[in-house]
């Protein structure tokens, strides 16, 4: 599990005094902390929910880098992109854009899918199929592309 993972680096991180990586690695563990915590849910949080969780952070960060950056905030833009390379520490390697095709174009084909009006029913299969290999946004294109 992540959260194991991410104490024993906390440790690592707080005696090496390296900043960014105890600021990305907190801000894991919080957002880990608030699913387990949230109303409704069990105990323990599966490691699909935990790559879930650590997506939505670097998409989180990725937007308030990208406003930064607009802003000519090159201090906070840093800072964001540093979080981001700390959480990218726990996700699975990402796809390229033609393996991401490639898997798509078969779950096209298992699905049955032959329009855009089938879209929701591939993303559904895609994100299963990609979850936590490629962003949700690279698939949404894709499908859309293929379908077309």
């Amino acid at each position: 599990m992540i959260s194991d993972t991410i104490n024993q680096e906390m440790k690592k991180a707080m005696l090496a005094k390296d900043q960014a990586q105890l600021r990305g690695l907190r801000a894991i563990k919080a957002a880990l902390l608030l699913a387990k915590t949230e109303k409704g849910s069990s105990e323990e949080i599966t490691e699909e929910t935990e790559l879930k969780i650590l997506q939505k952070l670097i998409k989180q960060r990725r937007e308030s880098a990208d406003i930064y950056k607009s802003q000519n905030r090159e201090d906070l833009y840093q800072v964001e992109e540093e979080e981001i390379a700390v959480i990218n520490q726990f996700l699975p390697q990402q796809l390229g854009r033609e393996e991401v095709a490639s898997i798509i174009e078969d779950v096209i084909k298992q699905s049955g899918a032959t329009s855009v009006k089938d879209m929701g029913k591939v993303m559904g299969l895609a994100n299963k199929a990609l979850a936590g290999k490629a962003d949700g946004k690279l698939i949404a294109e894709i499908v859309k592309e293929k379908l077309a």
